[in-house]
């Protein structure tokens, strides 16, 4: 089973990291609020939250950033995902 980890400023601006996992519904992927909306949690942060709920990167993996915007002069939302496994598992 695969999964990725997304790190993102919802649509209030609090950071969150959820792991979504093929196959399993969104309301099941564990997830962590940042409760902050600045700044952009650190790497040392986002590690420290996956541990938490039970994942860690996999061999190799670095965090892959993109923005999200509807106009040129929409609010710009950062997307970044890294691929994840249980932590102690085979990737």
């Amino acid at each position: 089973m695969s999964h990725s980890a997304r790190l993102s400023n919802s649509y209030s601006g609090d950071w969150e990291v959820y792991v979504v996992s093929s196959g399993v519904p969104s309301l099941n992927w564990p997830e962590h609020d940042f409760g902050h909306s600045a700044p952009v949690p650190t790497l040392a942060e986002r590690t420290e939250a996956l541990a938490g709920l039970g994942y860690e990167a996999t061999d190799g993996a670095a965090w892959q950033w993109q923005e999200l915007h509807s106009d040129a002069t929409a609010r710009v939302r950062l997307l970044a995902a890294l691929d994840v496994r249980p932590i102690g598992g085979a990737s």
